[in-house]
């Protein structure tokens, strides 16, 4: 029986459902979530995760056993054709009989893409590619990026008014700062700030200037209670290492704190190491001393960081936009505006000359918060050239 569109389309969203749940946990590998389905019913399901080893289509399988002979996989990224840390996946689907296989997306490495769909229909199995395709894609934004340019996709996420404020003047803040939020009060809702917690477990790290550290004395954790198989890493970009021994960022370090620095003294590295956090030096950018957030990138993509979530101080935004690290930006609105020209702005920096320069969001979406609203989008496609 040849699948109806709609009996497609319904046990896809199945398994993009279950690719979800490899977030956190399948790094520097995709997310996948795969389905195998008989005359209309569900026999076997599996998302991968890195140390289960094992791929989504493998593990329907598994669940699946004999009767998996003349069923249909669903699954939102093509099966691997090539040896990797596991045998081909291809091979595996073509021994047990799968008869088709419907998947979303082809696979974005530029060096396998399309080949595994080849193999299958070599072998004699149906394939339907491309549904669902505009909904899949965002699941694997960082594997993409990553695995085509060998750096880490660069979310820009901030809270702010309407008029695009992240906070109130200086001179307007307590002088005993609230360890518990950010200098200045809360800007966004609770259903915001939750949501955050989700942006927060589908990323590798989190990246800050040290003047947040200072200002906000924030922990910088995922607290989605989500399961994770490395612990968020906390990124702090601290040109003269200047970091409070005494902040929750350090009080809390286990080997999963890094700190860049341009210019520090031998003995400041050395007080941060004791703390358990790690320091390494780039170079500056620019004459204004600041490190090199492109050579960070590098240096976190070396570490198989595949995404990185700036929340960051205007400075650290406009920086990330001037530099052309960001790639996505995920920017909540709360129903108020600050006004006064003494109130902190989304970015600081000399800003961009000309209208044609200006940062240019494209594929954005906008979603509610209570009575927060949020635009996410994109300053470049990571499955494009």
């Amino acid at each position: 029986m040849t699948s109806s569109r709609q009996s497609d389309e319904l046990f896809l969203r199945r398994a993009l459902e279950l690719a979800q749940n490899s977030f956190g946990q399948a790094s520097p590998n995709p997310n996948v979530g795969a389905v195998l389905v008989h005359s209309d019913q569900i026999i076997g399901e599996g998302f991968h995760t890195y140390d289960g080893l094992k791929h989504a289509e493998i593990l329907a399988i598994e669940q699946a056993r004999d009767k998996a002979r003349g069923a249909i996989l669903y699954i939102n990224l093509e099966p691997c054709s090539h040896h990797g840390r596991t045998g081909p996946c291809t091979e595996a689907l073509i021994a047990a009989g799968i008869r088709r296989v419907v998947a979303c997306t082809a696979d974005p490495n530029p060096t396998v893409s399309g080949r595994g769909f080849a193999r299958l229909r070599q072998a004699g199995v149906q394939v339907a590619s491309g549904i669902l395709e505009e909904e899949a894609r965002p699941l694997n934004d960082a594997f993409a990026k990553y695995i085509r340019y060998r750096l880490p996709l660069v979310t820009l996420k901030a809270g702010m008014t309407l008029d695009g404020k992240i906070a109130p003047p200086p001179e307007d803040l307590p002088a005993e700062l609230d360890v518990g939020g950010p200098t200045g009060g809360w800007i966004t809702s609770d259903e915001a700030r939750a949501h955050v917690q989700q942006l927060r477990h589908q990323h590798d790290a989190i990246l800050v200037g040290v003047g947040t550290v200072i200002a906000d004395n924030p922990l910088l954790t995922d607290r989605s209670g989500l399961p994770r198989r490395r612990p968020l890493l906390r990124v702090i970009v601290d040109s003269h290492l200047r970091m409070p021994l005494d902040s929750r960022v350090a009080q809390t370090a286990k080997n999963d704190v890094l700190v860049f620095c341009s210019f520090a003294e031998e003995k400041k590295k050395q007080n941060l190491r004791d703390h358990g956090i790690e320091v390494e030096q780039v170079a500056p950018a620019g004459a204004d001393g600041r490190p090199d957030l492109q050579a960070i990138c590098r240096r976190l993509a070396e570490r198989e960081i595949t995404s990185i979530m700036i929340e960051g101080g205007a400075l650290v935004n406009w920086t990330a936009l001037e530099s052309r690290v960001a790639d996505k930006v995920f920017l909540y609105y709360a129903p108020r505006i600050l006004a006064g020209t003494g109130s902190v702005p989304f970015a600081a920096g000399p800003g961009f000359r000309k209208m044609s320069e200006a940062a240019h969001l494209k594929g954005f979406r906008l979603h509610r918060f209570g009575e927060d609203f949020a635009v996410e989008g994109y300053l470049r496609d990571p499955y494009l050239d």
